[in-house]
């Protein structure tokens, strides 16, 4: 597994596991990595500090990275887990409005229109003119692709 420091073309910088580099490089191309903060894909590596760890033998190296590889994987799988319900969960009990989502929730916020969760697609524009509006959205990742 490989830890990499990525960045959006907002200038946000977030953290992100790899299998190797060619998950990474792949990743990037299919556009299937994207920022936590604005949903951005064009994304690259940013500068980061080596991790420099004291000298030890290889086999305990081996073995702690085996248990940090196991860890990381099971976090991962946790958070897929609760994105998963966190969706399912909006889908049961919020109105899908679609690409519609920015003007339904001015109508909303304004008043113009019934107060209720919603959830749809907004464009970064769209989403950035809605925080400076003021008004309060949350911004989900995309469901991620499962590799098996």
């Amino acid at each position: 597994m490989i830890l990499y420091q990525l960045r959006c073309s907002d200038g946000h910088e977030f953290e992100a596991w790899f299998k190797d580099s060619d998950a990474y490089t792949t990743q990037v191309a299919d556009g299937d990595i994207a920022c936590p903060y604005c949903s951005d894909i064009h994304v690259s590596k940013a500068i980061m500090a080596p991790n420099i760890s004291p000298s030890r033998s290889r086999a305990v190296a081996s073995a702690v990275e085996n248990e940090d590889e196991a860890r990381a994987h099971e976090v991962a799988e946790k958070i897929l887990e609760a994105v998963d319900t966190l969706r399912d969960e909006i889908a049961t009990n919020f109105d899908n409005v679609g690409d519609q989502f920015a003007s339904e929730a001015r109508r909303i916020h304004y008043g113009e229109a019934e107060e209720r969760g919603i959830y749809g697609e907004a464009t970064p524009q769209e989403a950035e003119d809605l925080d400076e509006e003021g008004v309060e959205v949350y911004r989900l990742p995309s469901r991620p692709r499962r590799n098996n």
